[in-house]
């Protein structure tokens, strides 16, 4: 990857990981194209076509916005239940978020002009777009590019596209990301592949966070509901840049059934379980990727919360500390401020006692039972602070649970970026 971005010329995240080799995943083809949705010269848009029969499943934004792409989303899932899905759209340049019933519209023709090039229903094509938001989709542009993609998702080398698919849907993102696994159903192979994107505005609740993973195992919608939701909570819902959550988060799980591997429709069916873990690592390798592509980031931070009565409890107290501006800029000065910790872990609001209170810095303790650690070392804490990967756990006192969140620092281009990001 060179130093500058794909974006629009800015520099790498220095926590940039490179993309993975994908091959392709059967049933699934991509085509790539430009519709122009960016002042500078970019691919913007992307199509990914489905097998006959393939299933899809979907978590969603809760933001009390939301956009036209995630209603029709949620609409297409409900007339379908999921079955027979054969397409996918995405867009970046333009969110097509809060632009009422002209938003809808755009949304509509997209599809459908997806769907007469694939000869299918309309509803069996899902929608996905990330950008500026109060901005109405110019769906023109976009449907003028479709059949000149459609003829390009015929081509030989349409299945292994995956990093330019990855690279057309980003918007600040500095580099593209993907993950892929192998597993096994009943003995035979399958595969698990998918891309995100997403840098600021991240805090998902389901930032600009789009999510498509693909996998040619045989799943109904019902079992591809039961893996993909709890995944979520545990990885994309995980993660924060910034603590703002998007209109348009979108994370949708498609399976094409090509593998051969045999037909899963009971979601405790225990030949799932390798499946499960595999599901896991991609979309954990995914959220993790975004917080290293933090809009501004030079640190990628795990937080633990332990001691807790709950595992709810655990999370919001570290999704406090992740979300701390006071907490993320002491990262992005190599701090190793442990009172901000503290404060942030009482300001959260959460069962916690104060004089059982544990903080450490990767292997240092700050503070121990309520107080400072009797072998606190400035010297080592400032020298542990210079790491690129940090790690903060935290003992409430209270309970048996735990939680862990990641993040990255706040600094000063994550004020520049977002500054200009609409000039």
């Amino acid at each position: 990857m060179s130093s500058a971005s794909v974006h629009g010329g800015g520099p790498v995240s220095p926590l940039a990981v490179p993309f993975p080799a994908i091959a392709p995943i059967a049933g699934v083809e991509l085509a790539i194209g430009r519709a122009g949705l960016y002042k500078h010269v970019r691919d913007d848009v992307l199509v990914m076509r489905f097998a006959e029969g393939t299933t899809c499943a979907g978590v969603f934004t809760r933001h009390g916005v939301g956009s036209a792409p995630v209603d029709w989303c949620k609409a297409a899932l409900a007339n379908s239940g999921g079955e027979d899905i054969r397409a996918v759209v995405v867009n970046a340049g333009c969110a097509n978020s809060f632009t009422g019933a002209a938003g809808a519209e755009a949304a509509r023709r997209t599809a459908a002009a997806v769907a007469a090039v694939a000869g299918v229903g309309a509803d069996q094509v899902m929608i996905a777009s990330t950008g500026v938001i109060g901005v109405l989709l110019d769906a023109t542009k976009i449907i003028q590019q479709i059949p000149a993609m459609a003829s390009a998702l015929a081509s030989p080398a349409a299945p292994d596209r995956w990093a330019e698919a990855a690279r057309a849907i980003m918007t600040t993102d500095t580099f593209p990301k993907g993950a892929v696994a192998e597993t096994e159903i009943d003995g035979v192979k399958v595969r698990i592949a998918g891309i995100a994107k997403g840098s600021g505005m991240i805090a998902p609740d389901m930032a600009t966070m789009l999510a498509f993973v693909a996998t040619d195992a045989s799943l109904s919608p019902k079992v591809l509901q039961a893996l993909l939701t709890p995944a979520v909570l545990r990885t994309f819902n995980a993660v924060t840049v910034d603590g703002d959550r998007s209109t348009n988060d979108t994370c949708l799980l498609f399976a094409t059934g090509a593998a051969g591997a045999p037909h899963i429709d009971d979601p405790s069916d225990p030949r799932l379980a390798p499946f499960r873990a595999a599901l896991g690592s991609v979309l954990m390798d995914l959220a993790q990727q975004l917080v290293r592509d933090g809009e501004g980031a030079s640190k990628f931070v795990r937080v633990t919360v332990s001691g807790a009565v709950s595992e709810a409890s655990a999370r919001k107290m570290a999704r406090t500390i992740c979300e701390s501006p006071l907490v993320k800029t002491a990262f992005a000065g190599e701090d190793a401020n442990w009172g901000r910790i503290t404060m942030a872990v009482g300001r959260a609001d959460e069962p916690m006692d104060r004089d059982r209170l544990s903080i450490r810095f990767g292997p240092l303790w700050a503070a121990r039972d309520g107080a400072v650690s009797p072998d606190y070392d400035e010297a080592a804490m400032s020298a542990y602070m210079k790491n690129a990967e940090l790690e903060v756990a935290v003992d409430v006192g209270v309970g048996e649970a735990s939680a862990v969140m990641w993040t990255c620092d706040l600094t000063k281009q994550y004020v520049a970026i977002n500054g200009d990001y609409r000039s």
